[in-house]
């Protein structure tokens, strides 16, 4: 007998079915993660971008603010006052030395979030800052 048998073929068709479905199944599934962590890491710069922005832009004073970003990116800031000392300057000699002078450590914190998938993703960044009383 020379060649393959109607019942050989349809089962190596059946064979290559099943392996190109898993092989379509994995690429959908890799393009899916792709996609996700673009959006994670686009979401991590925005957050660090109102991180720098809150602490490199001037005094610190409590608050919250929010606001959207575009491309469906939802933006939220919360500084809170996390501690408040005193601290005496160094090397100041006379009456000025004793005095103290108010500082106050900041948390700061932002959350970016967006819509995927039916579901609300998010992003938290925090840091803490001194600044002035």
């Amino acid at each position: 007998m020379r060649g393959f048998s109607l019942l050989e073929v349809m089962i190596a068709l059946i064979i290559a079915a099943l392996a190109t479905t898993a092989l379509l199944r994995a690429a959908g599934i890799s393009l899916s993660a792709t996609t996700e962590a673009a959006l994670y890491e686009q979401a991590i710069v925005r957050a660090k971008s109102h991180l720098d922005a809150a602490t490199q832009g001037g005094a610190l004073r409590a608050g919250d603010w929010q606001g959207d970003d575009g491309g469906g990116f939802h933006w939220q800031l919360r500084v809170t006052p996390a501690q408040v000392g005193a601290v005496r300057p160094f090397g100041l000699v006379g009456p000025r030395a004793q005095t103290a002078l108010k500082v106050v450590l900041y948390r700061v914190v932002t959350a970016i979030s967006w819509r995927q998938d039916g579901r609300t993703r998010m992003v938290t960044l925090q840091t803490e800052q001194m600044g002035g009383g």
